[in-house]
């Protein structure tokens, strides 16, 4: 229970914060994972090890960002986790469709233009992932937050002395 109040009472980080750590796990499992894939493809086929290897980097990043980017205070949930996925799906549909509209409109786009086009997806993608990790899967209850953020609401404990309620409830009502 004192673990529990505990991790409550810590404060979420601000957005730029957040931001930077999201960029930096983000960007960090991202190399990562780039130099496993490489690894690994030399001993099974690439596309098998690129998809091996972003499950396990998307699964490492979204306990990195719930750990540590977002402070949700603890490990990430099966809900957490398959609404990461989600978002991360979005961004490789966001990646490949800017790769395949580059295809379309230039005949032989250069590798700078390639890098240009696909890592202003990815930029472009990576924020709105944030915007996504930060309002809805790491979100906190929205409950909780309006007296804690105004610090003037606090409790109000009514004392009944034992012998002064009536026994019967009905008389509540009718006691005059």
């Amino acid at each position: 229970m004192q673990k529990a109040q505990s991790q409550e009472q810590v404060a979420a980080p601000g957005a730029v914060t957040a931001f930077a750590r999201f960029v930096l796990c983000g960007g960090g499992v991202g190399v990562a994972s780039s130099f496993a894939v490489a690894a690994l493809a030399s001993w099974i086929p690439w596309v098998l090890a690129n998809a091996l290897i972003t499950v396990v980097s998307t699964l490492l990043a979204t306990e990195l960002h719930a750990r540590f980017t977002f402070g949700a205070g603890g490990r990430a949930s099966w809900r957490q986790h398959t609404q990461s996925a989600g978002s991360a799906a979005a961004a490789y549909v966001v990646t490949s469709v800017a790769m395949l509209v580059l295809q379309q409109l230039v005949a032989a786009p250069g590798a700078v233009l390639e890098q240009v086009v696909y890592l202003s997806a990815s930029a472009l993608a990576g924020v709105a992932r944030f915007v996504v990790l930060r309002l809805v899967v790491f979100a906190r209850k929205r409950t909780q937050a309006p007296a804690a953020a105004v610090g003037t609401a606090r409790p109000v404990r009514a004392a009944v002395a034992r012998g002064s309620a009536p026994a019967d409830p009905a008389k509540l009502c009718y006691a005059a």
